[in-house]
């Protein structure tokens, strides 16, 4: 839970600004051995490469927003930023930071369009401007069965879109990420068509949980966690918080995503957290949380939406079996 002041009335950080103990302690660990020489020339480059990536972003001021945060503990930033989806940059969790330095988030555009009566392109400086940044912290369920909670920085993606104001024949938002081969070594991987595409409905896109996202840990996003923009939405499972996005189109008809044009019948397209649809591999019901729970510990419950049951009336009606 975020304070923004103590009993006595003076002003607490926000927890954004505090160092987690594990990354203070992993440092500590890291300077000791560097003391003792008893780290080989091959891997320091790869610790220093993965500090400089993971760890030292630009700060990024956003005042906290207590109505969208979680009593779960935070996961430490040296997790949240090692352990990642993001197939641009290959398919196994440690490869995006490994791989994803030669990402280059600046300069950086986003084309808006579509079914849109004011289409614009924005360099990111003026993307961010468009409403004031939030710290919120926010569940985020891995399709996989491991979870996460991380202090995102961003605003309600309604803000974009009432700038655009869609018109009446708008029925969806597509995401569009970045695919480009010079700086994404993942591309050309068979495994999924390129560039990655995600979607929502258009009432999925204006509720106030969905965050274009800028930032993480007080930080600007690191290149493996989606930079420099990003969407998180944190009733879906994480697939669906497209990363990287270079164009955002208003639709009338339903996108063509890129998980469920590679196996639609593990990959629906509304991908809402629901313990009671499994995968056709393995069970959703539970999850391990990535830093707390090791591989031998009891698996925790798995929350319908995530545990976000305000956007259940998004779905008043529906079969969340046929559309899963």
């Amino acid at each position: 839970m975020l304070i923004k002041r103590n009993p006595n009335g003076i002003d607490l950080p926000f927890s954004s600004e505090i160092t987690p103990r594990e990354v203070f302690e992993s440092r500590r660990s890291f300077i000791k051995q560097l003391a003792l020489g008893s780290i080989a020339g091959g891997t320091l480059a790869e610790m220093l490469m993965r500090e400089a990536f993971a760890q030292n972003g630009p700060k990024l001021a956003a005042k906290p927003n207590p109505a969208f945060v979680v009593m779960d503990k935070p996961t430490a930033i040296k997790d949240a930023t090692t352990y990642n989806n993001f197939y641009e940059f290959g398919t196994d969790k440690a490869d995006p930071a490994h791989n994803a330095g030669t990402l280059k988030p600046r300069p950086w555009t986003i084309a808006i369009e579509g079914e849109v009566k004011k289409p614009m392109t924005l360099d990111l400086d003026a993307l961010m401007k468009l409403a004031p940044l939030e710290e919120r912290v926010y569940r985020l369920r891995c399709v996989e069965g491991w979870s996460m909670v991380i202090p995102w920085i961003g605003y309600s993606f309604s803000n974009l879109i009432s700038k655009v104001e869609p018109t009446g024949n708008a029925k969806y938002v597509e995401f569009i990420s970045l695919a480009d081969k010079k700086q994404m070594p993942g591309i050309g991987s068979p495994v999924l068509e390129w560039p990655y595409v995600e979607g929502l409905r258009l009432d999925e896109a204006n509720h106030p949980l969905a965050l274009l996202t800028f930032g993480m840990y007080g930080e600007t996003l690191p290149n493996q966690n989606g930079a420099p923009v990003r969407m998180v939405l944190p009733w879906k499972y994480g697939f669906k918080s497209a990363k990287s996005i270079v164009k955002i189109r208003f639709t009338k008809d339903q996108p063509k995503t890129a998980w469920n044009l590679a196996a639609p019948q593990e990959y629906g397209f509304y991908s809402n957290v629901n313990p009671d649809v499994d995968h056709p591999r393995w069970s959703q019901a539970s999850e391990r949380r990535i830093g707390e729970d090791s591989f031998f510990a009891k698996k925790r419950k798995t929350l319908m939406f995530n545990g976000y049951s305000e956007v259940a009336s998004l779905y008043s009606g529906m079969d969340l079996k046929k559309y899963f």
